[in-house]
């Protein structure tokens, strides 16, 4: 039997990426995000019409996207709260964002030029979308609330770990992406670890079994 309900949130699950941009005085900005999907060379990702990464890729029309691996779900939870935008919006503000110019070293990530944009990649991320703004559309009723960025993947880096010996695949085995299922992370199948955003968002869900010795 079906029951009728109001869903919060549809992220049934997504894969967990960190988009990386250019802030207005040339630094960088990182923050994570799980509305993303891909068709041939093209990428589509929503944003929030008050995010910081949403005004950055509207003014410079780059982005990178970094695909994060199930092992890196610490670096992402530590960047959840977090906002690029000195003046927090207040929305975000009562939810606990707080400003962190330097996304980075909050994550942990370290910063890799890129090749054809000017946002840096995550080096620590084993695959990397170097991006260029396509088409940019507003949705949301009755007033939009969020932006669908279409962008072109103009280059693509992967770690040589990942790639199926004497292709250009990569290996669905070996890649394991860090997945969000409302608000929460998954990896392998398994719930990986709390998730501060889950909380902010005041999301119920049950305790994380901790795998022995983990």
């Amino acid at each position: 039997m079906h029951r009728t309900v109001d869903l919060k949130v549809l992220y049934f699950g997504t894969p967990v990426v960190l988009l990386s941009t250019r802030n207005p005085d040339g630094t960088a900005n990182l923050a994570p995000m799980s509305s993303a999907w891909w068709l041939g060379s093209t990428a589509v990702l929503g944003l929030g019409n008050s995010g910081h990464t949403t005004a950055n890729l509207l003014r410079e029309r780059e982005v990178v996207i970094n695909l994060v691996p199930s092992t890196m779900a610490d670096a992402v939870d530590r960047l959840a709260m977090t906002t690029g935008a000195e003046h927090v919006p207040p929305r975000k503000a009562a939810m606990g964002y707080r400003y962190e110019p330097d996304k980075f070293a909050v994550a942990g990530l370290t910063r890799q030029d890129s090749e054809l944009v000017a946002p840096p990649r995550a080096a620590e991320c084993p695959v990397q979308l170097e991006c260029r703004l396509q088409q940019a559309h507003t949705i949301g009723t009755p007033e939009p609330s969020a932006t669908t960025f279409v962008v072109d993947v103009v280059r693509a880096h992967v770690a040589e770990e990942l790639i199926i010996p004497g292709t250009d695949y990569v290996d669905p085995v070996g890649w394991d992406p860090l997945i969000m299922k409302f608000c929460e992370f998954f990896g392998g199948g398994q719930n990986l670890r709390p998730s501060t955003l889950a909380e902010g968002w005041q999301m119920p869900h049950r305790p994380v079994l901790t795998p022995a010795g983990g």
